[in-house]
């Protein structure tokens, strides 16, 4: 019974698939429904930016999505038919459309080149593309890691078309007008303005921009207040348990954002790539073999237990740490391999294999962090490119690491930054309004979502170690600039503790803007520093 069950849903998705509507009709038939994209997506199981794509042609309906999504484009199809005085084919009505007269001087269809019939996107068991060697698309000619099942390299879900030529209609006749003559002549027709045949290109980018992004950061935005009302709602006015269920749904909800602000976007990336061994963990208690970088400095010079502790110092809180560190280069591509510093570039990122030069500041943390060993060790490309600012002519404080191996590919400095724009205004209206169930889901949010990004059972939907590594290496390095900026406007660094702990002597407000902006820092409270400020003496 089984199999015949498994073969007449197979019959019938073949049959719906093959009358799929256009992007467009798609459009159409949830909007004349009057129903969100965020309806449709919870009804088949995709999150809301899968089901823009789909209406924008961004890309095509796949499993396990495809067939519930034609069942209710079916149905759709049936209640609000198409109008008409806009003709177009059956769809997926199952009536045969309708035959307009064909005008006299019709074009004839652009003919696709047979190399390019038949081509699909070469998909793993869980149906994702898989990432080869980068060359050019055989449709577009623009390059692309994604490749087609006979091996030749294309894009991936359909998101180019092979060029075609279409020919211009000729432009209409055009009468002269009639003299007052008796005899008339007869009308002239206007000859054709001559134009070069351009290559007809499918407007993919163009169409899936159907918002401008102030609109689409403001329907997410709206989602997210809904999120927090929805939850405030269900708890009956108990904060607690709203904001529970709120840090519950936290990784599922920023992943649907995610995919949201990745719509339209330019960049393709793999959610599961081939990566190498020091990204994996040798067991689930132990971890791979990137060091981020993570300082744990306490200056020597100073101590809570000197015999004159009369130095004020004040402990420093860096606002949304990781929100801030998601602007930074990410690889998109699969890592490559090299060796020596060819790996190093502007325009590529990854991890590094790298043996730092001695840090000979002990005012100052160490860039690279309290190690146990020196020694080689890998690190991300975070850490390294402020090891090569710190070597370099403008700061001169050490010297350039020397650089063993690296596994890299071409980068990106803007992949998350649509979706931190997006969470960060949410933090600021929460911060504004002062609604602390909008603040907590946020703070949820992108901690989470850096946090879980890597080898994690909290959040399946993506598997970047490489990203989790940079990210977080971005939080320390942004970390150390703002030791340094204290250092050189003549605060003493009494310490600097993981990803947002900053420990100065002096007044701190006078280099830094007080506040809770991301650009600002506030006070650390805590049980044993309640105003946040401490005392300590010059160690003996």
């Amino acid at each position: 019974m089984s199999e015949d069950v498994s073969v007449e849903s197979l019959l019938e998705e073949a049959r719906l698939a093959a009358s799929l509507p256009p992007p467009q009709e798609r459009l159409r038939l949830r909007e004349a429904a009057g129903l969100t994209r965020a309806q449709v997506a919870a009804a088949v199981g995709v999150a809301r930016g899968t089901v823009q794509n789909w209406e924008s042609g961004a890309s095509t309906p796949v499993p396990p999505g495809r067939l519930p999504y034609l069942r209710l484009l079916k149905g759709l199809a049936e209640i609000h038919p198409a109008p008409a005085q806009d003709p177009a084919p059956a769809l997926i009505t199952g009536a045969p459309p309708s035959t307009p007269e064909p005008p006299s001087a019709a074009p004839p269809a652009p003919v696709v080149p047979a190399a390019f019939t038949g081509l699909d996107t070469l998909r793993g068991p869980d149906g994702r593309a898989i990432e080869g060697d980068p060359g050019p698309c055989v449709r577009c000619g623009f390059e692309t890691t994604y490749q087609s099942t006979d091996g030749r390299p294309l894009h991936s879900g359909a998101m180019c078309q092979p060029a075609t030529t279409t020919p211009p209609a000729p432009a209409p006749a055009v009468t002269a007008p009639v003299p007052a003559a008796d005899a008339a002549p007869a009308p002239v027709a206007a000859a054709p303005v001559p134009v070069s045949p351009v290559p007809a290109r499918v407007p993919t980018r163009p169409q899936r921009r159907t918002k401008s992004a102030e609109r689409a950061q403001a329907d997410l935005l709206e989602a997210i207040r809904d999120a927090v009302h929805e939850e405030a709602e269900r708890a009956g006015g108990d904060e607690e348990a709203a904001a529970a269920a709120l840090e519950k749904r936290a990784v599922p909800d920023v992943m649907d954002l995610f995919a949201e602000t990745r719509a339209g976007s330019r960049y393709e990336y793999t959610a599961y790539p081939t990566l190498p061994d020091i990204l994996h963990k040798p067991t689930k208690k132990r971890p791979d073999e990137i060091w981020e970088a993570r300082p744990r400095f306490r200056n020597p010079d100073y101590s809570m237990r000197a015999a004159r502790a009369d130095i004020k110092a004040t402990a420093l809180d860096t606002n949304a740490a990781y929100l801030s560190s998601m602007k930074c280069w990410l690889p998109i591509g699969r890592l490559e391999h090299t060796t020596g510093a060819d790996g190093v570039n502007p325009k590529r990122a990854g991890v590094h294999l790298i043996t730092p030069a001695p840090w000979t500041h002990p005012d100052l943390p160490d860039p690279i962090g309290d190690r146990d060993e020196p020694g080689a060790l890998w690190v991300t490309d975070a850490t390294l490119r402020l090891l090569l600012r710190l070597s370099g002519p403008k700061h001169g404080l050490t010297e350039a690491p020397e650089i063993h191996e690296s596994w890299t590919s071409g980068a990106t400095e803007n992949f998350l930054d649509a979706l931190r724009k997006l969470l960060a205004a949410a933090r600021e209206e929460a911060l504004t309004t002062q609604d602390a169930l909008l603040e907590t889901y946020v703070k949820s949010m992108y901690s989470k979502f850096v946090s879980t990004m890597g080898e994690s059972d909290t959040n399946r939907k993506i598997y970047r170690p490489d990203w989790m590594h940079n990210v977080r290496a971005q939080a320390h390095a942004n970390l150390w600039s703002k030791a340094y900026k204290a250092h050189q406007g003549g605060l003493g660094i009494v310490a600097m503790l993981g990803t947002d702990e900053l420990h100065v002597t002096g007044d701190p407000w006078t280099v830094f803007t007080e506040g809770r902006a991301l650009s600002q820092m506030k006070v650390k409270y805590s049980d044993a520093k309640a105003s946040g400020e401490y005392m300590v003496g010059r160690a003996n």
